[in-house]
């Protein structure tokens, strides 16, 4: 069993993160638990979002949708109430569900946005005076390696990843002075149960196991560790960077 690392910046820090009852996000739940962080996160399936709390010690879950501008501030509120202000921030919720451009209604475009692209300013926006009470802090957007390749029949989320590519960028810039830190982490083709059950079929795998370097399962522990790197101490001058998990494909 690998040895990872350890990051004592981290212990009793106040991390939120969204969309952390499955997937990715469940995974950094755990990862940041287990540095000793306090963390809070939020979903919508409760059943899985209690599952992860239960199995992250010290974590706190709500149930939020993000697409809720008022209901997603008071629930940082909340955690930052529980767990004193938030100088890790995780914008992880997304929802990469196919569509056709040209059948695509104005209603599910801005739909889409509202999910892969609004919270992350909202939550931002939303920790900003904490971190600056605080001395600073860290925020990491989830982006993907698609706002780079620009596939087809995901118009809405390909834009929403490569606009929080830009305002990972501005915000780095414009929150520098105030040692805050903003970065993103591009991940490729992550293994989680959502990709098993609906399209990583045997015959996609082997076609992106041509495409890569490394020939092996990207998980959600790999996007998580590397999260953990990018808010700890030890990352300390890294901003506005995009740091690109996929195994060598781009």
């Amino acid at each position: 069993m690998p040895d990872y690392a350890r990051y004592p910046s981290l212990e009793g820090r106040s991390v939120f993160i969204t969309g952390g009852s499955s997937g990715i996000g469940a995974c950094m739940v755990a990862e940041y638990a287990r540095q000793g962080a306090k963390v809070a996160f939020v979903g919508l399936d409760v059943a899985a979002g209690e599952k992860v709390e239960a199995g992250a010690p010290g974590s706190w879950f709500k149930r939020c949708d993000v697409t809720d501008a008022p209901a997603l501030e008071a629930t940082l509120a909340a955690a930052a109430e529980r767990h004193g202000p938030v100088t890790i921030l995780v914008n992880n919720v997304a929802n990469d569900t196919r569509h056709k451009a040209a059948e695509t209604t104005l209603e599910q475009w801005h739909r889409g946005l509202a999910v892969n692209l609004d919270p992350a300013f909202i939550c931002s926006r939303a920790v900003y005076p904490g971190m600056v009470e605080a001395g600073g802090g860290a925020i990491l957007n989830i982006s993907s390696i698609n706002a780079l390749l620009g596939p087809a029949e995901m118009p809405t989320y390909v834009a929403a990843k490569g606009a929080i590519n830009a305002l990972t960028k501005a915000l780095a810039r414009e929150w520098g002075p105030q040692k805050i830190r903003v970065n993103t982490v591009s991940p490729g083709w992550i293994v989680t149960e959502r990709q098993l059950a609906l399209w990583l079929t045997p015959e996609a795998e082997a076609e992106w196991m041509e495409q890569v370097a490394l020939k092996e399962r990207i998980l959600p522990e790999d996007v998580a560790r590397l999260c953990l790197f990018l808010s700890a101490d030890d990352s300390r001058m890294i901003t506005g960077q995009n740091f690109v998990i996929d195994g060598g494909r781009t």
